[in-house]
């Protein structure tokens, strides 16, 4: 080329490792930050959840009906009973 033949193999690798170490660096960097956003995301969610199912047995207490399945049990529920009352008459 320009007199750096039997140079330009080596650096040449050199360079390409470089650049592949520090575009691996950058990748792990972007992925890490994705990871600590979703886990951060994930749990934001788990504590409304934990505030939505105290909300709901606060409201539950209020009304009292206290000892009663959860809001979607009673759905699941009242074809059943609906059933069983039909067979017990």
């Amino acid at each position: 080329m320009d007199g750096h033949d039997s140079q330009d193999p080596k650096q040449s690798s050199t360079d390409m490792a470089a650049f592949v170490q520090n575009l691996l660096q950058q990748m792990q960097s972007r992925f890490q930050t994705m990871s600590d956003s979703i886990v951060m995301k994930i749990d934001e969610m788990g504590s409304r959840i934990n505030e939505l199912e105290q909300s709901i047995n606060d409201l539950r207490a209020e009304m009292g009906v206290e000892g009663s399945p959860s809001p979607l049990a009673p759905s699941k529920q009242k074809p059943d009973e609906g059933q069983q009352e039909e067979g017990s008459a």
